[in-house]
């Protein structure tokens, strides 16, 4: 159990133990209840409510709202109107349905509910929709019949399990250059031979539930089953991830299951009239700083309807995985708003909602059941001990949690440090501690640091220079600096990752511009909501160079499995501002000194030869050119006083000012 393994934990034993047992326990009466015998059985609601064609051909349509007097069905097949032909039938439990001949209801008609209840009624679309559109002009969104001819029919399957994911981070809509609301289509066909040319083995792609709002990044879902149509249909969709299998990279979705959007006709909010029908009663189900619902995880509805999601995602677009979002806002009733972590006692107490966390048990185990290969990460700032360890060890059974915290120390070390205060000691520290039994994704920034309000690592270091002298013919010292740290720092964060490293998409060339979604601020303007991929496809620029060492270093590091042995500190030199550090077997050594270059330098070293197969200073990666390829580096057989007192042996180098170059052993 994890308390076995870390001494802290162990006055939390009884706390651990009596979180596992209320896990077992939910699991065991969600599957009683159908008669099953895993979660997977138990997961089923997505096959019963919604919209379903019959044996016959005929629709049978189902929806669960107890507090309703009346629901009708309502669309383009009746002009809308209410009548008893169109009236629903109370089933029992809360639960409603009706049948409709095949004749009147046919693929691409639009339909939604109306729902009656005690002192109102109104227009609904339906908790289990899989599809909805939003017409252009009235801007109001319809559930759709999607009932396509000829089924999507797969080609590859899923690439299997990623030990060590690369992840690339992505927004189908603003992955096009145009100004405009990119496709599944234009992302297969020019972003993803992008991604797999870079190396990157696993996408990440965010947005794919449907929200009213598209500058909510996704993140404020009113329809869970449904993909986002403006992005295109479910068969492009699945022609994406069927290309991407092909090309052996797998698929996660960021899924939110943390809270709903608020909205009534288009989301779940007083869905039969109801505040508590899928939320908390009173204050707890509403989130105060997204202005959002939060679901009642400790309803048996709930936990159907959250765990059909996670299985009809899976089975419906073979999806490989998915990232949670909101984690922390789902493990605590204050949503962990102001909350220092730094007490165990936080993750224990009576300020844990232990229903979120059974929750997401629940869910991963669900997951896991249906491929034992599949991905889940979870989004945590909180640091909750046990959340990414396996459930048979007393956690929660992510497969990894983001290294949240890495970001946050870069934006601490540009923002409010000079060069010459840079602490190599502190950087591996910060890049380094993670728990020891929990798996860890690590990024330098990822969207978070792109939207507008924020800055990217490029932006923070260049600033407005690189509207005008990002060209190759430019002589510009805060250019220089700036192209060699974002190179050093993305190969220090993903050389020290835990388990997996992950990169926002255009954030490996050092895209120029903020992102900022279409909204009334901007006068709806798509300029800043798309990726400018030309800019590195030019060979007079400078962000080409950039992605160049990028492409690289992913490559270096899958093929030569990196990340499969942990990081061993060979020097942190406070003085010289060298950290250089041995994994599995390779040596990192990066020189952070903003004027200083080293001839000679001697750090502990194992023994054996060294061949040097990357170096940022490179000029295939804009660099100087002080580094001559090719030649071997033999560590000496001799003490060294700098570095690790394990090492027996010294190895000399050439360290340039602001380079970093990968020594990988020979013999």
């Amino acid at each position: 159990m994890i308390y076995e393994l870390d001494p802290w934990l162990e006055p939390f034993k009884g706390a651990i133990d009596a979180r596992h047992s209320r896990i077992n326990a939910a699991a065991a009466k969600l599957i009683s209840n159908v008669g099953g015998k895993t979660i997977a059985d138990a997961a089923n609601n997505q096959l019963f409510y919604g919209l379903h064609k019959t044996d016959g051909g005929d629709w049978i349509f189902r929806e669960w709202a107890p507090n309703a007097t009346r629901i009708y069905l309502i669309g383009e097949f009746n002009n809308w109107k209410r009548s008893d032909a169109y009236r629903l039938t109370p089933v029992g439990g809360g639960n409603w349905e009706i049948t409709v001949p095949a004749i009147f209801l046919h693929h691409g008609e639009l339909y939604k509910l109306w729902i009656e209840w005690p002192g109102g009624s109104g227009e609904r679309l339906p908790s289990y929709v899989t599809r909805v559109v939003q017409d252009q002009t009235t801007k109001v969104f319809s559930a759709q019949v999607w009932d396509p001819e000829k089924p999507y029919e797969w080609k590859h399957k899923g690439p299997g399990k990623r030990e060590h994911p690369f992840i690339y981070e992505c927004h189908i809509g603003m992955s096009g250059e145009e100004e405009k609301v990119a496709g599944f289509d234009d992302f297969r066909k020019t972003v993803l031979p992008r991604v797999r040319k870079l190396g990157y083995d696993t996408l990440q792609i965010m947005a794919l539930q449907e929200h009213p709002y598209y500058g909510s990044f996704g993140y404020q879902v009113s329809n869970f089953y449904a993909l986002s149509s403006r992005f295109g249909t479910p068969e492009e969709f699945k022609a994406l991830v069927d290309e991407a299998h092909g090309m052996g990279i797998a698929v996660i979705m960021d899924i939110v299951h943390s809270h709903s959007v608020s909205n009534e006709i288009e989301g779940l909010g007083r869905f039969d009239g109801r505040e508590d029908l899928y939320f908390y009663p009173g204050a707890a189900g509403y989130h105060p700083a997204w202005g959002s619902r939060c679901f009642d995880y400790g309803k048996d509805e709930v936990n159907y309807f959250l765990l059909g999601n996670c299985k009809f995602w899976m089975q419906e677009y073979h999806l490989d995985g998915f990232r949670f979002d909101g984690v922390t806002s789902m493990l605590y009733w204050d949503h962990g708003l102001g909350t220092d972590f730094g007490n165990y006692e936080i993750y224990f107490g009576r300020g844990v909602d232990d229903n979120a966390v059974t929750y997401l048990a629940l869910a991963n185990r669900l997951i896991h059941e249906l491929n034992p290969d599949a991905i889940t990460i979870a989004e945590d700032v909180s640091g909750m001990p046990g959340l990414a360890a396996p459930f048979e060890q007393g956690g929660v059974g992510f497969n990894f949690r983001m290294a949240m915290g890495v970001a946050d120390h870069w934006i601490k070390w540009i923002k409010e440090k000079s060069d010459e205060q840079w602490s190599p000691g502190e950087i591996w520290y910060e890049l380094t501690n993670k728990r020891a039994d929990e798996r860890t994704i690590s990024y330098a920034e990822c969207h978070d640091q792109a939207l507008v309000g924020d800055k990217t690592i490029i932006f923070r270091l260049i600033d407005k220079e690189m509207y005008w002298s990002m060209n190759k013919g430019s002589q510009n010292l805060l250019i220089d600096r700036g192209i060699a740290l974002h190179k050093m720092i993305r190969l220090v964060t993903a050389a020290t990752a835990g388990d997996g490293y992950l990169n926002f998409m255009g954030n490996e060339f050092g895209h120029p511009e903020w992102i900022d979604f279409p909204r009334e601020g901007n006068g709806w303007s798509f300029k800043y909501a798309r990726r400018l991929w030309s800019l590195a496809d030019r060979d007079d620029l400078r962000y080409r160079n950039l992605q160049n060492f990028d492409a690289d270093m992913v490559h270096f590091m899958k093929e030569n499995d990196v990340l499969s042995e942990s990081p061993v500190l060979l020097t942190a030199d406070e003085e010289k501002k060298i950290l250089v550090f041995l994994r599995k077997n390779c040596i990192f050594a990066l020189n952070f000194n903003p004027t200083q270059s080293f001839q000679e330098y001697g750090f502990a070293a194992p023994e054996g030869e060294w061949d040097m197969v990357l170096n940022s200073d490179d000029a295939v990666y804009d660099g100087f050119s002080r580094l001559s390829g090719g030649g071997v580096h033999v560590a000496l057989a001799e003490k060294s006083p700098n570095g690790n007192p394990e090492m027996d042996h010294t190895l000399y180098l050439y360290l340039p000012s602001r380079c970093a170059i990968v020594l990988k052993k020979l013999r």
